[in-house]
């Protein structure tokens, strides 16, 4: 990792540098930042003997470049105009004007990414970040508003809602029962390709464990494709390579546009869901709104995009 203290010169020295070298003068640039000429000389060869290159040649009355000097105004410049803006821009976002929201890649993808237009419509000037990680201690790291997380409710020093109860059906695309005959049972689903996540969450269902909810075993040698994350999963299924496991909510758009179909109508529920979470205690005003937005969301049971308009 590059030591940016050992590498680069003064930050003040910089500033001198970039005023005197856009008004070719130490006079002017004095004048400017409200110093001595004599302290802008005093940082410029600082900033000279920090580099073990001369910038300036002083003449009569005036500086003028040494050949080094232009292409170095040039990226100490661009480099300072680039800092003050970024930490301008901070100085401008008020706290209750921001708000970070952390998920994991199922839900960004397939449900909230598509519905944040409809969010900032109704919440313009609001500032949001987006964390997609399917770590959970990255969607509690401080810093966090809201998490929109997978699980049983119980999370120590939070405070959970359920946003989107669990239900989890087999899906895949038209093109794939045509290739491969009708699918009338949860029985027939031993002979299909069968797509599955392939993750460390124990409380996430797999192909095996929704079998065994419906009472039917899984041959060792049924023929499927391990993937590691799910909108992944849901996008092959939709390609046709194979029957995945639909969890309602995050495919609805897709049962929606006719991309995906049920085979059949056997669901497995659970008493897991996606959870809003917020830090017990004091909930800012943006976190608030997002929260009854999204609960909102839910209760209307809208698609993603519908009714928004695009967000410039």
């Amino acid at each position: 990792m590059e030591n940016f203290r050992r590498s680069l010169p003064p930050l003040e020295a910089l500033v001198a540098f970039e005023a005197a070298a856009r008004r070719l003068s130490f006079t002017a640039a004095a004048a400017e930042l409200h110093l001595t000429q004599a302290a802008i000389s005093r940082q410029i060869r600082l900033l000279e003997a920090n580099l073990g290159r001369k910038l300036f040649v002083r003449a009569h009355r005036r500086v003028v470049f040494t050949p080094e000097g232009p292409e170095f105004q040039h990226v100490v410049a661009l480099a300072l105009r680039h800092l003050a803006r970024a930490a301008n821009d901070l100085r401008q976002v008020e706290t209750d004007r921001r708000l970070t929201v952390a998920t994991d890649q199922s839900v960004a993808a397939l449900w909230l990414v598509s519905r944040l237009p409809r969010f900032r419509q109704a919440h313009p000037g609001l500032s949001v970040r987006l964390v997609a990680s399917d770590i959970e201690t990255d969607c509690l790291a401080e810093g966090i508003d809201v998490a929109i997380i997978h699980g049983d409710g119980a999370w120590r020093g939070f405070d959970a809602t359920m946003l989107l109860d669990e239900a989890v059906f087999p899906v895949c695309s038209p093109a794939y029962l045509d290739r491969h005959g009708p699918i009338a049972t949860a029985a027939d689903l031993s002979r299909a390709t069968l797509i599955d996540l392939e993750d460390e969450h124990w409380n996430w269902i797999n192909w095996r464990i929704w079998l065994t909810e419906r009472e039917v075993p899984i041959a060792e040698e049924a023929e499927r494709i391990r993937i590691n994350a799910y909108p992944l999963v849901v996008q092959a299924a939709r390609d046709g390579l194979g029957v995945a496991l639909g969890w309602k909510h995050l495919v609805d758009a897709y049962l929606g546009d006719g991309s995906l179909v049920r085979p059949i109508g056997d669901t497995v529920e659970t008493a897991f869901g996606y959870h809003l979470l917020v830090p017990s205690g004091a909930l800012s005003a943006a976190a608030r709104a997002f929260c009854d937005w999204a609960l909102e969301e839910r209760r209307a049971g809208r698609s993603g995009n519908e009714g928004s308009e695009a967000v410039a």
